[in-house]
């Protein structure tokens, strides 16, 4: 949720702020303990009311453990 929500809010103009409405998370594999992995965000569409984005982990080989992809909503004052 970290990553998809900061690729959306990168993108929103100073006072813009936003809402997670829908969060869908599909497990690849096992989270390791003790590995240092990576998380990513990439936003795939922002509309005037809506932002999605997808979040990927992986580890520095590039196996991907968890992708996530979300809808925020956008408020505006």
């Amino acid at each position: 949720d970290s990553v998809t929500g900061c690729a959306v809010h990168s993108m929103l103009e100073a006072g813009a702020g936003y809402g997670t409405i829908d969060l869908n998370i599909k497990m690849c594999r096992p989270i390791p303990k003790n590995k240092e992995l990576q998380a990513t965000g990439t936003l795939i569409n922002l509309s005037k009311n809506l932002g999605i984005a997808e979040g990927k982990i992986f580890d520095e080989e590039g196996k991907l453990y968890a992708f996530a992809t979300a809808t925020c909503m956008i408020l505006r004052n």
